[in-house]
């Protein structure tokens, strides 16, 4: 089933031409219309499905500074500030709130690697707090169980993905932006090598700059143009319980499973980073690439089956602009849910606070995660077609970070001061024979 989302509705007529033209209304891809439009850039934000209708709406829900990679640190950083900033500017409701987060082991191991990443991020200004075992066990009392210890990342929070892309395309819109759903983006017209326009389903949009966003179409979207990027996507699945007036916290992690408050008298429960992987031709395309990942992550991955090809998300075929193409035969990728995940997440988190064995299950639903080798998204320009910039790969890390991936991209594109250092989101570090620098977290 699709996770719970709001539904907004188009704008009535598909623009002549634009300053900018946003492909894939995700999380990143509708802050980065927001942004653009703010600077006053006449936007057209396109969707082959619905606003947030992929991983953008089936994920965690967590804004967090806590574990992340060094490379992703500030612009998570800004993201918390422009979650808050953006619900006073636009008035809409994106369930932000800055809830903390909390993280309880009993591994030493696990513990040391937050302990290392704590000493990094205090020297850069993040509030972290590492708890030993009487503190952890306090706060995780709802567990009723001893803990060799923890951290609590007091400033970090949730949002909710059913509300925030929504938001973002709801206050484009506000400011004269315009939101085409049901019309994918087939591919680009040039003139002299560079963008001149994108051509969809329902007729084509005059602009110097096409933004792909597509989380994970977009290494095939990129393929059509020469242009290689690096992306696989891994088959993850969530179940909601109902847990009403149950003594838990808004997020909580474990090894076993993590616990994350979805909308009133809601949580969700997920085993971290289990997924199936899914054989498809992209996949066998850059393995090479993602061997040195895999072989990190192998304990937590499981073979797929033929649901990946099947969806045609990893296709390393060609298609014709005046032809419908695979994002118009998969408006939504909406995979089957792990059973066996469910059944495993259920089973772990009534172990851990036994009164989550009675409350009933509300709904379940799987995405797929895209992602690039180092764990790290691709942000930034595309050299060898002036005028495309590429916004995805963000590993399961991108809702959080966001509104400052959005932020990002509309500096990118307006040519303003970045928001931060965006070299390291560079496509060039993916260069054939380039070594790979996976993150840790």
């Amino acid at each position: 089933m699709p996770a719970p989302l709001r539904f907004i509705e188009s704008s009535p007529q598909l623009p002549h031409d634009a300053d900018a033209v946003v492909i894939g209304a995700g999380i990143a891809g509708s802050f980065a219309a927001y942004y653009l439009a703010r600077r006053g850039l006449r936007v057209a934000l396109v969707e082959k499905g619905v606003v947030g209708g992929e991983q953008s709406s089936r994920n965690w829900g967590w804004c967090r500074q806590q574990n992340r990679d060094a490379r992703e640190l500030p612009i998570s950083t800004k993201s918390l500030d422009l979650w808050e900033s953006f619900a006073a500017e636009t008035g809409e409701d994106t369930g932000f709130r800055r809830c903390g987060l909390f993280y309880a082991s009993n591994s030493e191991e696990e513990l040391e690697t937050w302990t290392r990443w704590g000493q990094f991020a205090r020297t850069v200004g993040v509030e972290t707090y590492m708890l030993n075992g009487e503190e952890a066990a306090r706060r995780g009392h709802f567990t009723g169980q001893t803990w060799k210890g923890g951290v609590w990342s007091p400033t970090d929070g949730i949002a909710n993905p059913g509300l925030a892309a929504p938001a973002a395309a709801k206050a484009l819109m506000a400011l004269g932006g315009t939101l085409h759903q049901g019309c994918a983006a087939r591919g680009l017209e040039t003139s002299g090598g560079a963008v001149s326009g994108v051509v969809t389903e329902k007729g084509t949009i005059r602009t110097p700059i096409a933004i792909m966003a597509g989380g994970a179409w977009a290494s095939s979207f990129c393929h059509q143009y020469g242009v290689r990027f690096p992306q696989a996507a891994v088959r993850q699945s969530i179940v909601a319980v109902a847990t009403g007036a149950l003594d838990i916290p808004d997020a909580f992690y474990s090894k076993s499973v993590s616990i994350t408050r979805r909308g009133e008298g809601c949580h969700t429960l997920a085993v971290s980073g289990r997924a199936r992987v899914d054989v498809t031709p992209q996949f066998f395309r850059f393995s090479r690439e993602f061997l040195p990942m895999f072989a990190r992550r192998w304990r937590n991955l499981s073979p797929g089956g033929l649901e990946g090809l099947m969806s045609g998300h990893e296709s390393c075929t060609r298609w014709s602009l005046d032809r419908p193409t695979p994002m118009e035969a998969m408006r939504i990728l909406d995979p089957k849910v792990d059973q066996g995940v469910v059944r495993l997440a259920r089973k772990k988190a009534s172990a851990l606070i036994p009164a989550l064995g009675d409350v009933p299950t509300v709904g379940s639903w799987a995405g797929y995660v895209d992602s690039t080798p180092d764990g790290v998204p691709v942000i930034g320009d595309v050299p060898q077609v002036p005028g495309l910039i590429l916004a995805a790969g963000f590993s399961g890390h991108g809702f959080g970070i966001g509104p400052g991936s959005g932020h990002l991209i509309a500096d990118i594109a307006s040519g303003a001061e970045p928001i931060v250092d965006p070299r390291p989101y560079h496509l060039s570090r993916f260069a054939r024979g380039a070594a790979i620098e996976v993150a840790e977290f």
